[in-house]
């Protein structure tokens, strides 16, 4: 076992090693599509697994797009036939959980939040949390919460073998996705310190006991890691999750905040602490606190330091409306 673990180190210090500048957050949903297909699922669009609910297979098309094999996998067309046909690429986390609580998802929703939190633009686009999936498929889970339907319960998408009870707003996926997914949910709320309900946390421990760790979930957290320069603790084994689990937030920490500050315990006029942000056309520095213009430029132009020093290293300069 022991010389397993340093073979898997090995691996993955090879392949940061090897792909430089990769070891980071993906700078927007776009490029994480990109890289999730260049890097992680490029031979997965004809394995067995398939698609993570539906284990349907599929053709590539584009950058970061494909064509789902419907007849192929069974898979039937409820009411989006546009989105049936196509690969989309689901937080497994939804977005809506994500975001919903902080300020910025008060002000304007996954729009806002995507423009202007630092916090949730790296939740947004951590490759743990996305899956290639059938477009339908995923607009019906929109953002409900995982359960185990009753045997009786019916299936909505022809032979894709989960379902979605649309009045309780809850999915039953298939055994097959049940252990990553509940590995998935561990990862993103701890990284990100994110509330999670007793009764999700009693069914994803149970779901992580019945479908342990496989070699693909493996070969994913390896690709993965080789992008964003982390593991997932709960695939590796190096973390449990318990009832009651103490967040780390160290998803948070490391751009420089503290634990997210829920809307309900701030108001709009406070400036949230975060990361310092530079325009890369003005090259002009804005500070999370004093500075009128912190959250003003758009965020194509946006880039993110963790220190003055660090800014003023890279030739930036501090805005003179700073208080």
């Amino acid at each position: 076992m022991f010389v397993r673990v340093i073979q898997g180190l090995l691996f993955v210090s090879v392949l940061l090693f090897s792909l430089p500048g990769l070891a980071e957050s993906p700078g927007s949903f776009y490029k994480a599509k990109q890289l999730a297909k260049e890097y992680v699922y490029y031979d997965r669009n004809r394995s067995s697994f398939g698609t993570l609910y539906c284990g349907c297979q599929w053709d590539w098309v584009g950058k970061s797009g494909g064509r789902i094999d419907l007849q192929g996998c069974g898979f039937s067309t409820r009411a989006r036939p546009e989105r049936a046909e196509r690969i989309e690429y689901e937080h497994i986390v939804p977005a809506h959980s994500l975001g919903h609580q902080r300020q910025c998802w008060q002000q304007g929703g996954r729009k806002e939040c995507v423009s202007t939190d630092p916090v949730f633009q790296v939740m947004h686009v951590d490759l743990y949390n996305l899956t290639p999936t059938v477009g339908e498929f995923n607009a019906d889970r929109s953002n409900y919460r995982f359960s185990q339907l009753p045997a009786a319960a019916p299936y909505q998408h022809g032979q894709c073998p989960s379902r979605i009870d649309f009045s309780q707003r809850v999915v039953d996926p298939r055994p097959q996705a049940r252990g990553l997914i509940a590995r998935t949910y561990f990862y993103m709320h701890d990284r990100y310190d994110l509330p999670m309900s007793r009764a999700q946390q009693q069914l994803l421990m149970a779901w992580d006991r019945q479908y342990p760790v496989n070699a693909w979930e493996l070969e994913r957290n390896r690709r993965i890691a080789s992008v964003m320069g982390h593991s997932n603790p709960f695939v590796t084994g190096e973390k449990r999750w318990s009832l009651g689990h103490d967040n780390e937030g160290s998803g948070i920490l490391s751009i420089g905040r503290q634990p997210a500050s829920y809307a309900s315990g701030s108001t709009q006029n406070e400036s949230p602490a975060g990361p310092i942000h530079g325009n890369r056309n003005s090259r002009i520095y804005h500070l999370p606190e004093g500075c009128p213009s912190y959250n003003a430029m758009a965020s194509r132009n946006r880039v993110m330091f963790s220190s003055e020093q660090e800014a003023l290293n890279a030739g930036y300069r501090k805005a003179r409306n700073c208080r």
